[in-house]
Order: C-alpha cells, then sequence, then structure tokens
C-alpha cells in the first residue's frame, strides 16, 4: 500500500551513493533523481562515476532537469554534508584535477572509509574492464547502439505523454540483463577480487548499472546501479547497506514524483532490474 508524501519528511540516511547518473544524456533520469535527492537528509554523499557524461556533450543536451540535479548536490556541500565526487570512465576527463578538494567537495579517483569496523573502497568499476576482456571500442560502440534506441524511445514516449498513455521503458534495459548476464558475474567478481587484493571487506562500485548487495570472494559486493534504467542507489544505515529503487520508494509515499510524468510500463510485461 502506498503511503501519503509528506514533504518534511526527509529520511536521515549515514551515507548514499548513486552513480551513473549521466548528465547530458537523454536517457538520464533527473528529475526522478532529483525528487528522490531532495527526499532525503544524507550525513554524506557519494557520487560514484559518470554523473556527467563527456561523451555526450557535444551534442548539447542540458535542460534545467539536469541543472536541479547539480543544484541540489552543491546543496549538500554548502550545507556541511561531505559530498565525494569519484571519476568514471563517462567523466574521466576529471581524472586529471583529482584529487581536489574545495570547502566538502572532494573529486576522487576513489575512496576509502571504514565503517563500523569495516573496510569499504569506493571505485567506478571501469578499472575491471581489462581484467574480463572489455575493450574501449566494444565500450563505445554499445554506447552508441544504446543511445539510438534511447533516442528513438524518448520521441516515443514524447508522443505517448501528450496522447496520455502511459511511457515505455527503454527495451535496452531487458537486452543488458539478457545478453549480458554473463558480463556482469564477469564485473562482480573481478571488481571483488580487485578489492580482495587490496585487503578491502566492502567494495561499492557503479558503471555496469545493475544495483546489488551481495556477499562474493569472502567480502560485501555493492552497486549503486544507475539512473538510466533502473533508477537505484545505494543507502547505509543503522550499520547496514541497502539497495533502494525510486519505484518502490514512490509507491510506500516516500517521494513526491515530478510533476508531468506518467507511469512508466515495460515492453512486454513488467521489467525487474
Amino acid at each position: 500500500m502506498g503511503g501519503r508524501y509528506e514533504p518534511h519528511m526527509a529520511r536521515s540516511v549515514d551515507i548514499v551513493v548513486i552513480s551513473d547518473v549521466h548528465l547530458g544524456t537523454s536517457a538520464c533520469k533527473a528529475a526522478e533523481l532529483n525528487a528522490y535527492l531532495k527526499s532525503i537528509d544524507p550525513a554524506r554523499v557519494v557520487l560514484c562515476g559518470d554523473i556527467m557524461d563527456f561523451w555526450e556533450f557535444k551534442k548539447g543536451w542540458w535542460p534545467a532537469s539536469h541543472t536541479k540535479v547539480v543544484r541540489r548536490i552543491l546543496k549538500f556541500a554548502t550545507n556541511g554534508v561531505p559530498v565525494h565526487y569519484i571519476t568514471g570512465n563517462h567523466d574521466e576527463a576529471l581524472r586529471k584535477y583529482a584529487p581536489f578538494l574545495l570547502g566538502d567537495l572532494r573529486l576522487s579517483d576513489e575512496l576509502q572509509l571504514e565503517l563500523d569496523g569495516c573496510k569499504t573502497w569506493f571505485i567506478h568499476g571501469d578499472q575491471v574492464d581489462r581484467r574480463i576482456g572489455t575493450s574501449w571500442l566494444l565500450t563505445l560502440l554499445g554506447t552508441w547502439s544504446y543511445d539510438g534506441v534511447t533516442w528513438a524511445t524518448d520521441r516515443l514516449n514524447a508522443l505517448r505523454d501528450f496522447l496520455g498513455l502511459p511511457l515505455i521503458i527503454n527495451p535496452t534495459a531487458r537486452f543488458k540483463r539478457t545478453w549480458a548476464a554473463g558480463h556482469i558475474t564477469r564485473f562482480e567478481r573481478a571488481m571483488a577480487r580487485l578489492a580482495q587484493e587490496n585487503d578491502q571487506h566492502a567494495v561499492v562500485c557503479g558503471h555496469i548499472h545493475v544495483a546489488a548487495n551481495k556477499e562474493l570472494e569472502g567480502l560485501t559486493y555493492l552497486n549503486s546501479g544507475d539512473w538510466v534504467d533502473s533508477l537505484t542507489a545505494l543507502e547505509y544505515r543503522d550499520k547496514r547497506w541497502e539497495v533502494v529503487r525510486y519505484s518502490e520508494l514512490v509507491a510506500d509515499g516516500l517521494i513526491e514524483p515530478p510533476a508531468g510524468l506518467n507511469d512508466t510500463v515495460a515492453i512486454q510485461g513488467e521489467f525487474a532490474a
């Protein structure tokens, strides 16, 4: 049963982790992300890579909703909340400036924290691509094909929204979960092994757009998912991690959804991330 959203009821979390937002692309669900960020009161924010998509900046796509996300994140920092921006492959241009500190906004390629006795490593995850045989060219080709389908889906959804019809989920989301299942497994295990080699108890990453909270290779593997397909984040509170999903938070009345957005339905049945 969904609850009634109360604007003043921001949830307190010790750490929130988001990744793979891809600001600057039409696939980014910036309005939904901003609604999520408004619903929480974090003690620390970790941006785990690919927040900005510099690969797509030349297209000049930057609507007001993307600016609102940036302002929301900067508001956390100006209010004394540590914000850690960890670089990813789509915003790797920032790596030449890391590490960098400006007040409570911190830019770095990785972050290590000890959380209740657990050595926890935050890193985007593209660092293991070579380990599992993912070439830069294959990644680029995948991005181009994904962008093409996303562009077509966005135009179709604009028409459906105008007609008052429910929106459809980008069909590449389901494709990624089936065709890329083996790749996801290899990535998760390689990431966990790399963290183990670095004497960590837990690793928090992004990159593959698949949220997770599981035990692998003798440690805790966590992935914050994305804000393109699954709309997920990681929250740490009461000494435990949890994957949170935008759709579930809206259904529970913990987020006020942005005005003007229809309910989204999946192609050929319900999609589960």
